[in-house]
């Protein structure tokens, strides 16, 4: 029972690359905020985009990778 079939089809490396997508751009949206001067405090460490939204797409693009990973293809 030799097939040559692919484990995965387009739809699911379309979802990996979505999920990738999510991921670094969440990672690109937690960036930053430091301040040159370390005696000086800057408020944009601590704003929502760094403490809400980035973490919520870096764990949403983990969930697309979970969810390219188990969807079965049509055969």
């Amino acid at each position: 029972m030799s097939q040559n079939s692919f484990l995965f089809d387009k739809t699911n490396y379309l979802l990996f690359a979505v999920g990738l997508a999510l991921i670094v751009l969440g990672f690109i949206l937690m960036a930053g905020g430091g301040s040159e001067d370390p005696n000086v405090y800057n408020e944009a460490l601590f704003n929502a985009r760094r403490i809400t939204w980035a973490p919520l797409l870096i764990v949403l693009g983990f969930v697309v990778e979970v969810f390219a990973i188990l969807r079965r293809p049509k055969s």
